[in-house]
């Protein structure tokens, strides 16, 4: 799932780092001193579980987690998000420093709108109930990460359309085991400290 340096038109690369940087400050307005800890141990799960992963063309395959970032830090998923790509990128070279941003908004932002969209559904019900949402929201995250990825790489160039349609098939797979990882860690939350969900506004 991480874009590699020098994979992208200058025009996306930029336009990542401002969305990034926008969505950064906002999470940290929205990152309590109570929920730092969480955003600590989401980080460091999302750095562990993408370190094993399948390269293909200017992208690779691998578990994220960043639904139950989402689900679990609403806008605050961004900064933790960050952390993780920014170690990643640092240490063992996934990724890339100029793609940094880009990167942080195809994961993140998935993250924060499933939080916005299945925050109240699994808020609303049984636990069990919000395990199912939770799993729903944990394959919508990474389907709308491929979707992210391939958007980024279909307006760098048309060379770039083979590898977009390849990123978004290879990633069914993982849809399917984001989302059985994402239920059971809703489940637990939710019997055991169901406060640890961020409430979504009203509109």
């Amino acid at each position: 799932m991480h874009i590699v340096d020098g994979a992208l038109a200058n025009p996306v690369v930029i336009g990542g780092a401002v969305a990034a940087a926008g969505g950064i400050a906002l999470g940290l307005k929205s990152l309590d001193l109570d929920r730092i800890p969480t955003a600590g141990v989401l980080s460091a799960s999302f750095f562990v579980a993408s370190l094993i992963h399948v390269p293909i063309g200017p992208s690779s395959v691998h578990l994220i987690l960043n639904g139950l970032a989402g689900l679990l830090l609403g806008w605050a998923a961004f900064p933790a998000l960050f952390v993780g790509l920014l170690l990643q990128a640092v240490f063992f070279g996934f990724g890339g420093l100029t793609v940094l941003g880009i990167n942080t908004v195809n994961i993140a932002l998935p993250a924060a709108l499933t939080w916005m969209i299945f925050g109240r559904l699994i808020a609303r019900g049984s636990p069990f109930q919000g395990a199912i949402w939770g799993g729903v929201g944990g394959a919508f995250s990474i389907a709308a990460t491929t979707a992210f990825v391939a958007f980024s790489l279909a307006l760098s160039g048309d060379e770039f359309l083979p590898a977009a349609k390849l990123v978004l098939f290879a990633h069914i797979p993982v849809m399917v085991i984001e989302a059985v990882l994402t239920g059971f860690a809703v489940l637990l939350a939710r019997k055991v400290k169901p406060e640890l969900f961020p409430k979504v506004a009203s509109t």
